[in-house]
């Protein structure tokens, strides 16, 4: 079931910021939650490793930077700024990493499922 969302701005700069340690680097989030979607603006630190291989689905659009998604059975993609990918649930385990600084909008939640 979806729930209305009316417009709204969001000031990014204004929205608590949480660091999370990956197995090398970090990601620092700010996180939205509307109803059932969340969006989050992410910045993951240069030589970022994320901790997890993830089955979430997720939208994730790419604003700076290069982001290297990997999926568990060794297939590697390279993201430039102004690429996107999307993913439902369950559909691949995947794990991002980085060799600079990235920064991307990712929005996820129960339509993906």
């Amino acid at each position: 079931m979806s729930i209305p969302i009316p417009f709204q701005i969001t000031e990014w700069s204004n929205v608590q910021k949480t660091v999370v340690n990956g197995t090398t680097g970090t990601a620092t989030m700010r996180v939205q939650e509307l109803g059932n979607v969340r969006i989050r603006m992410v910045e993951y630190s240069a030589n970022y490793l994320a901790d997890h291989w993830c089955q979430l689905g997720h939208l994730v659009f790419v604003l700076e930077g290069e982001l290297i998604n990997e999926l568990e059975n060794g297939e590697t993609s390279v993201l430039k700024a102004g690429c996107s990918y999307a993913v439902s649930d369950g559909l691949s385990s995947h794990r991002s990493r980085t060799v600079g600084v990235v920064k991307m909008l990712v929005v996820d939640g129960a339509f993906l499922g």
